[in-house]
């Protein structure tokens, strides 16, 4: 019993020790680990980062490439973009501010032309009174004479230029470069822009400030009473419109229903819509003409009257011309440029545009033989039926009634 119980005690402490050697040993071994250098890779480790060293150099050769070319180009077709989105957003400031100071012009310009004409007319009539009083007749003859000749130097010029035409073309051009501005905003949205868009969105700011420029010398104005109306055109030629989304496969929303729905617009858009605002725009260009001349005349000849003026007892005549020609060109005058019937012709002017620009919006998609290439058909036929003020079944409605009646509705409800 005792020798088993020594033995015991001997192989516990035997073991003790070795316990506490290893334990010694493995603490004087992490820290040898820590200090030395790493040990050699094994063959697996070689192998994986051959392998990855592999597909790094795979990968990184188009990285350096055609990749970064391509990185750059779309990165500079954007910055072009926003450099033109820029230019717009100047330019709608600017035609704001000119469209108000030009709406100024007119009201003041008429204003003081109506001011200076009674004034005028109210001393041509005062010399009724005055007998002959030498140097008091004098002064009441030569004024309404001055004051009259004045104000036919104004209208020439003020009905040259057209203020309310003007304004009216600075709207057209804010509305237009907004509308410009949005699509600049929709095509960097919708995906990766091109070149492409770079050139059309150049051609159309240039096309805008063709149709509505804003200095006034230099033979850029508009011509105000042109010999031929026609429509205003503001966007640039394009004979084909691509899908901005990108060619697509199948019909692409096209059919043969669908294509002849839109030949027939066409068709009423060209022989109604158009051909009746240009003959609105004939009639206001005739009326505008024709007060463009009265009102300087009658001007010139009340400074005639007040001019020929010679005594109370032998000129009621020449007093009656003068005070009546002077009421006259008020009329005339505040019925031109207060009606703002130059206004008025330019506004058909171009809503004619919006039917022509509308009519080669849908020829030149039409003409695209590749539906993939087109936009989309339901897309497209939904953008036609707002632009004309309809829904869409309204519109399918009105092109089955225009192929089986012969009813005279025009294809707007907008304008």
């Amino acid at each position: 019993m005792a020798a088993t119980l020594q033995a015991s005690s001997l192989l516990c402490s035997s073991s003790s020790r070795h316990y506490s050697r290893t334990t010694v040993h493995a603490t004087f071994r992490i820290p040898k680990i820590r200090i030395s250098l790493p040990n050699p890779p094994t063959k697996n480790l070689v192998e994986e980062l051959n392998v990855r060293n592999v597909f790094t150099t795979i990968t990184a050769i188009p990285s350096t490439s055609a990749r970064d070319n391509e990185e750059t180009s779309d990165t500079t077709v954007i910055a072009e973009l926003y450099a033109i989105m820029e230019a717009v957003s100047e330019r709608i400031e600017l035609h704001v501010i000119v469209k108000d100071q030009r709406n100024n012009w007119n009201s003041l310009l008429l204003n003081s032309v109506n001011t200076i004409t009674m004034s005028a007319a109210m001393m041509v009539a005062l010399t009724s009174t005055t007998g002959e009083l030498g140097e008091s007749f004098l002064a009441l003859k030569l004024a309404p004479t001055l004051l009259y000749t004045a104000v036919t130097g104004m209208l020439l010029v003020m009905n040259k230029i057209q203020p309310s035409q003007l304004a009216e073309e600075q709207r057209n051009a804010t509305r237009l470069f907004k509308q410009l501005h949005t699509q600049i905003q929709i095509t960097l949205a919708l995906g990766t822009p091109t070149s492409m868009d770079v050139k059309n969105a150049m051609e159309k700011v240039l096309a805008i400030d063709r149709a509505f420029p804003l200095p006034l010398l230099g033979g850029a104005m508009l011509e105000k009473f042109p010999e031929r109306v026609e429509p205003a055109v503001w966007w640039p030629k394009q004979e084909k419109l691509q899908n901005q989304f990108g060619e697509k496969e199948g019909n692409n929303g096209w059919n043969d229903k669908l294509e002849e729905d839109m030949w027939n617009i066409v068709a009423v858009l060209k022989d109604r819509d158009m051909e009746d605002y240009v003959k609105l725009g004939k009639r206001a260009l005739k009326v505008n003409k024709a007060l463009a001349i009265t009102g300087p005349l009658l001007t010139a000849v009340a400074a005639f009257g007040s001019a020929s003026i010679e005594s109370s007892s032998h000129g009621s005549g020449a007093v009656l011309l003068g005070v009546l020609a002077g009421a006259l060109a008020t009329v005339v005058n505040t019925f031109e440029h207060g009606g703002q019937v130059g206004m008025v012709f330019e506004m058909y002017r171009g809503c004619a545009g919006t039917f022509q620009q509308l009519q080669e919006t849908i020829e030149a998609t039409l003409n695209e033989k590749e539906l993939g290439k087109r936009e989309n058909g339901e897309l497209f036929e939904m953008k036609v039926a707002l632009q004309l003020g309809r829904s869409v079944s309204d519109l399918r409605k009105f092109v089955a009634a225009s192929n089986t009646t012969a009813t005279k509705e025009f294809a707007s409800k907008l304008f």
